[in-house]
């Protein structure tokens, strides 16, 4: 036994070393370090969609991902000839059928949603309104947790606002506001309320 107990001591002795010599502490307990390391969702971006012919336009829409606000690119259709604030009110309108639209199957798979309700749209400023105001078929107080964020980065960094990075909202009547799309709300769009002043003009 005193033969058996002096070897292992020797050996333990022996094998110390090495083991610091490589960078590995010897453990008497075996050590569990979690499950291999899945793939992050949004790793792989939506796809890029090439304008098929002159009437289409490339724009960025956000879409939900990893619970944060994440770009991604599409295409609006646009009728020629447009311009003014038609064309403001058209890009905007396309912009809401992006957000509205379901993530295509690889968009989904990799953990990208929408908030937006189906069939949201958006109508030209009424008189008396601010000339970049945009009027929602329904308040934005009432849209769901999330879905005021996609929609007021989008606008607000997009061709319907000339990416002033501001945009001003309202439902069919009532006040208007001037929603901004700061940090902190594409980092945690469903939690953080989006910041907004009313306009002293809004109808």
């Amino acid at each position: 036994m005193r033969r058996r107990g002096a070897t292992a001591l020797l050996l333990a002795a022996v094998l110390a070393p090495a083991l610091a010599g490589c960078g590995i502490r010897a453990t008497e307990v075996p050590t569990y370090f979690g499950p291999a390391p899945s793939r992050m969702p949004c790793a792989v971006t939506a796809s890029s969609p090439s304008p098929s012919d002159d009437s289409e336009v490339p724009v960025r829409v956000y879409l939900l991902c990893a619970g944060q606000l994440t770009l991604v690119e599409r295409t609006v259709r646009l009728p020629e000839g447009t311009d003014g604030s038609v064309r403001r009110t058209l890009v905007a309108q396309g912009l809401l059928d992006e957000l509205t639209r379901h993530p295509s199957p690889g968009e989904q798979q990799n953990g990208y949603r929408t908030k937006v309700p189906s069939g949201t749209g958006v109508k030209r400023p009424r008189s008396g309104d601010p000339a970049d105001a945009f009027r929602l078929t329904d308040p934005p107080q009432r849209l769901p947790a999330g879905a005021l964020a996609q929609i007021v980065c989008t606008f607000a960094e997009s061709a319907a606002t000339q990416g002033s990075g501001e945009v001003t909202l309202g439902g069919p009547d009532g006040p208007l506001t001037r929603y901004e799309c700061p940090q902190p709300l594409r980092n945690h769009p469903i939690t953080t309320p989006v910041p907004s002043a009313t306009p002293a003009t809004a109808g």
